[in-house]
Formats: structure tokens, C-alpha cells, sequence
């Protein structure tokens, strides 16, 4: 009963952000970055991210596969669409994910947590699965293609993990705050 309940609010608020014209984004995408939100809370980034692993770590990464708030803004200003947006959020954040679980032994008390990441991942991967390079603006499907690509000689950083994943939440509620309604945290 509260299922039908959630799903007919569900359905009302995705009416209004239709008639508002404003692009809304897929229900599981929603319960999928909200889980990942409360996944991603300042104290488990802290713990697992940082505490555990050794002084100053750094994984290495495509130059592409750091995704910034502002690399955000600069594609909004040229016109990138939200869907499109999300679509680079996703491939970026979770290849940094993957490279981060990459390294870690299944021993590492961290080992637990990327796999759930991974997991929550996999299931908007899902999501995602609808959309083809195609159906995004060139320049979104060039930096998935070169992000996915694995002969291509790519320049490579040395990020911090808890760094890639500070990364990861601030992009998301950046995309998914407002059409998700989630509250200002």
C-alpha cells in the first residue's frame, strides 16, 4: 500500500517538473543516488577513504576521470544538457570507484565498502543503460569513449581516493539535488 502510495507522489512530482519543463530524472536514479548520498557521508570517506589507507596514497587515474564541480559548470555554460551531464557523472564516478577497489586487497577493511559503491554502481548502471553515446552531445561521448578506452595512452594523475570521492558527492548533488528534491545537506 505505501509502495502505490510513493509511486503516485512519484508520478505527481514528475507531472509538475514536466509542466515546468524542467528535465526530470529516471525514479531509480533518484533512490540510487540518494542511497550513494548516505553512502558517501563525510564520516565514511574520512574512515575508509582516508584513515585507512597509508599517509598521502594516491591512485592513479585518466586526467578525464577527475570530475570536478567546476569542470560541471564550464559544460553547463556551453550548453551540455543535464541528462548528458549525468550520463559523464556516472561513467566518471564510477570507473573511480572501480580503480579505487582495483587496489585494495580483500583484506583491507575498505574492501567491504568500494564493493557496496560498486554495487550501488552497477544498479545505475541499469539506469544508464538506455542512453547511447549516440543520445548525448559529442563532447560527453568523447570523454566516455576515452575514459572507457583501454589502449589509448591517456595522461594519468595521482588523485587521493577520498579526493575521487569528495569529487563524486559534490558532482552528484550538483546534478541530482534539484530534480531529485533532495533537502540542502
Amino acid at each position: 500500500m505505501a509502495t502505490v502510495n510513493m509511486q503516485q507522489g512519484y508520478t505527481a512530482v514528475l507531472w509538475v517538473l514536466a509542466v515546468l519543463g524542467m528535465e526530470a530524472t529516471a525514479l531509480g536514479e533518484c533512490e540510487l543516488t540518494r542511497l550513494l548520498q548516505d553512502k558517501l557521508q563525510y564520516e565514511m570517506r574520512l574512515q575508509y577513504m582516508k584513515h585507512y589507507f597509508p599517509i598521502n596514497y594516491m591512485v592513479q587515474v585518466q586526467y578525464e576521470e577527475v570530475l570536478r564541480p567546476s569542470n560541471i559548470t564550464r559544460l553547463r555554460n556551453g550548453t551540455v544538457s543535464e541528462v548528458a551531464l549525468r550520463y559523464l557523472w556516472f561513467h566518471v564516478s564510477s570507473q573511480a570507484v572501480l580503480r579505487i577497489h582495483e587496489v585494495l586487497p580483500e583484506k583491507h577493511p575498505s574492501w567491504k565498502y568500494t564493493q557496496e559503491l560498486c554495487q550501488l554502481f552497477d544498479a545505475l548502471g541499469k539506469e544508464y543503460s538506455k542512453y547511447q553515446q549516440s543520445d548525448v552531445e559529442a563532447v560527453v561521448a568523447d570523454l566516455v569513449k576515452l575514459i572507457h578506452s583501454t589502449g589509448v595512452e591517456s595522461r594519468r594523475k595521482a588523485v587521493r581516493p577520498k579526493a575521487l570521492l569528495d569529487n563524486c558527492l559534490k558532482v552528484m548533488r550538483m546534478l541530482y539535488g534539484a530534480p531529485c528534491q533532495w533537502e540542502s545537506t
